[in-house]
């Protein structure tokens, strides 16, 4: 399992930002938030509900400016760490290891190691020497070590791109995987080589193969 603990930066000189993090969560990954329609709670089969696959307990605040989850697809634990880092304002831990089962209904109720890595993970995340506000702790030490550098990375190849990319690599994600370049560059309103230049430009196919690397060594990370 993977327990994802997120904690506002700045929090003592800024307003609440906790509201926005899980509405823009729910509609950049529907049914990831406690209490949606679509999030399956615990206990259910993957056949009951209309449950988000991946998630095991729903985001939600927990205390403070403090948000937490749990997850079960590593896939989707890259892409809600990257993507929230992204956004900006928030140390990002991420705990690999087992939690105690029968699972409460909310992540407030849990226990288990994944829930203790995943607060030295955020701990250590908060440190102002770390570049990259992000840390994961694992059940196997070494490969939580690992994949926590290699999303730190992407997350520091990401925090350097253009406008310019990021509006290529959205306008991507938006046309589908099946989606051409030429299609992209028609909705953009610029030619093929620009859409490649621009992905080229901002390391995407990179990140892309960095994103699967850090997704196998969390699945290790387990234990």
């Amino acid at each position: 399992m993977y327990v994802l603990t997120i904690d506002q930066r700045n929090s003592r000189t800024s307003t609440d930002l906790v509201p926005d993090l899980l509405a823009r969560s729910e509609r950049k990954w529907p049914g990831i938030v406690a209490g949606s329609s679509k999030t399956r709670l615990a206990g259910e089969g993957e056949g009951e509900g209309e449950g988000r696959r991946g998630v095991v307990l729903g985001v939600e605040r927990t205390v403070g400016d403090e948000v937490q989850g749990v997850l079960d697809d590593p896939r989707l634990v890259v892409e809600v760490v990257l993507t929230v880092l992204r956004w900006g304002g928030w140390s990002v831990g991420v705990g690999c290891g087992p939690v105690d089962e029968p699972l409460p209904p909310s992540t407030r109720a849990g226990s288990g190691a994944g829930f203790v890595l995943a607060r030295d993970a955020v701990e250590a995340a908060k440190s102002r020497q770390r570049v990259v506000p992000l840390a994961v702790r694992g059940a196997h030490h070494d490969a939580g070590l690992d994949a926590e550098a290699v999303l730190m990375l992407a997350a520091a190849t990401a925090a350097r791109r253009s406008a310019a990319g990021w509006e290529a690599i959205d306008a991507v994600e938006q046309a589908g995987p099946d989606a051409r370049q030429e299609d992209v560059a028609a909705r953009m309103g610029v030619s093929q080589q620009a859409v490649s230049q621009r992905l080229r430009t901002a390391l995407w196919q990179e990140e892309l193969a960095a994103r699967r690397a850090a997704a196998r060594l969390l699945d290790l990370a387990q234990g």
